[in-house]
């Protein structure tokens, strides 16, 4: 069987262990777990995160370097490398944005936070607001709600105390602690220009991905500024490419099996009962992906050149990557194999615009972003902590958050969960309600990482072809 076979034999197979390890034991029951379920979940962890999808991880440093440095000492002109630079920019900025209109018209139509479901959460959440309004006044002796009706501002400080001190501060809430209040321009400071201009060899150590691109580049101009005198430092890095993608070509061979432990250990640790609450949400974000994933389908046939089934043919093996580590880094070997192996894409163009989009490029995660922030106001709305409804003017600062912060937020940890923060921030909805939808998040991040990557692709595609003929190599032709 071919390697993509294997892999999508690999996904069945794990979905059926997961599922028969959470049959066995649900991690919502009151007694705990037999040994052997508990020793069989260490292991699938262990097999797959740990093992595979480090491995991955491991090359990625190394692998940006390497590829932009050889991918620029490879131009005919270095005038290319502008002209490849702002095309790729171009068409990240376009496609996120429509990322983002797809995902608010599809969460403004269908409207999940008003279901049956939605709306049995916003009453046992004014029920919950009750108690800790008749909790303020027994303790303080103060009001919670002045004579005009207005809820005063410190009984609203008080509540966001009391309910993010339930969350607790462990895990994915302490990030978004951390980054609560930070602005746009906050992050662009912090998050893009200092990390852009850090120590090379520390951005190297802290897979600090923008670093990383930009000291990349100034090496390859500066090689090919200088000429013969540079030539060995070209041929290596040249040369340490090629061994990085010989080490990717040893990973797939084991990601069959690695896939279906990460598959397992997912349905085992979630199971079906996630989703009694959140159906409606999670298929409004799954209906906007899809109809973006049309949209990128159209442009990579319509400007690129490459048709839906040679695209699916070439890109299977990283889509299914993307789809079960859900990391569209760990998977950046993978695409940039693909892309220029199966699609025919130049690798002067796939080495800088696949890093650059695998750190910055987020149409996916952009369209969650305002999915999510929407579908909560949806919910919660008018309520004594959230002192709004959604309007046009709510909506319009949203979407211009989400796509900016989707560029700005990509080269941090956690990525996804600072973007919601600052969303959330920008129209005064509490952080503490954002844990109502971490239940779906890994399943959910399967198919918003897979259209990063995607997304990724199309652009190297489109790139490419608009490229090919300065680039004296042939375009890419459709199927």
């Amino acid at each position: 069987m071919k390697l993509h076979n294997l892999i999508f034999v690999g996904m069945i197979a794990g979905f059926l262990v997961g599922y028969g390890l959470y049959a066995a034991h649900s991690p919502t029951a009151a007694t705990a777990a037999p040994w052997w379920h508990a020793t069989s979940i260490w292991t699938l962890n262990l097999l797959g995160q740990t093992l595979f999808l480090s491995a991955l991880k491991m090359i990625i440093a190394p692998l940006i370097f390497a590829s932009i440095v050889a991918g620029v000492t490879t131009l005919p002109d270095l005038r290319e490398l502008g002209a490849i630079g702002w095309k790729t920019i171009v068409y990240y900025a376009l496609t996120t944005t429509i990322a983002v209109s797809i995902g608010l018209a599809a969460v403004l139509m269908i409207q999940p936070g008003k279901s049956t479901a939605g709306q049995a959460e916003r009453e046992k959440r004014v029920a919950a607001l009750q108690e800790l309004r008749d909790s303020y006044q027994r303790d303080t002796g103060q009001q919670a709600v002045d004579a005009d009706g207005r809820v005063r501002p410190e009984y609203r400080a008080w509540i966001a105390e009391t309910e993010s001190g339930r969350v607790g501060d462990g895990g994915k809430f302490a990030m978004m602690q951390q980054n609560q209040g930070r602005t746009a321009g906050d992050i662009f400071r912090d998050d893009i220009l200092k990390k852009m201009l850090m120590n090379p060899f520390a951005s190297l150590a802290e897979m600090n991905a923008l670093g990383i691109i930009f000291f990349a580049l100034l090496l390859g101009i500066a090689c090919s500024f200088v000429g013969p005198p540079a030539e060995h430092v070209v041929a290596f890095f040249q040369g340490l490419n090629e061994v990085i993608m010989q080490i990717t070509h040893w990973l797939m061979a084991v990601s069959p099996v690695a896939i279906a432990c990460i598959v397992a250990e997912l349905v085992a640790t979630t199971g079906p009962e996630v989703f009694e609450s959140l159906g409606w949400y999670c298929l409004t974000v799954i209906g906007g992906i899809l109809v973006h994933v049309l949209v990128l389908l159209a442009i990579c046939k319509l400007i690129g050149g490459v048709g839906p089934l040679q695209l699916w043919n070439g890109l299977r093996e990283a889509w299914m990557i993307a789809f079960t580590t859900r990391s569209s880094s760990a998977t950046l070997p993978v695409t940039i194999e693909n892309v220029t192996e199966n699609l025919d894409v130049s690798p002067k163009v796939a080495n800088f615009t696949l890093p650059l989009g695998a750190t910055m490029n987020m149409d996916g995660t952009a369209l969650y972003e305002g999915v999510a922030v929407i579908f909560l106001i949806q919910i919660y709305g008018g309520l004594e902590d959230v002192p709004f409804v959604l309007d046009a003017g709510t909506t319009l600062v949203i979407f211009v958050t989400a796509v900016l912060a989707s560029v700005g937020a990509a080269a941090v940890p956690n990525a996804g969960l600072v973007t919601m923060v600052l969303v959330a921030g920008a129209v005064g909805l509490p952080i503490y309600y954002i844990p109502f939808i971490f239940a779906v998040d890994a399943f959910l991040d399967m198919f918003r990482t897979s259209t990063n990557v995607l997304g990724d692709s199309v652009g190297a595609i489109v790139v490419n072809r608009l490229e090919a003929g300065r680039l004296g190599e042939p375009q890419t032709q459709p199927d």
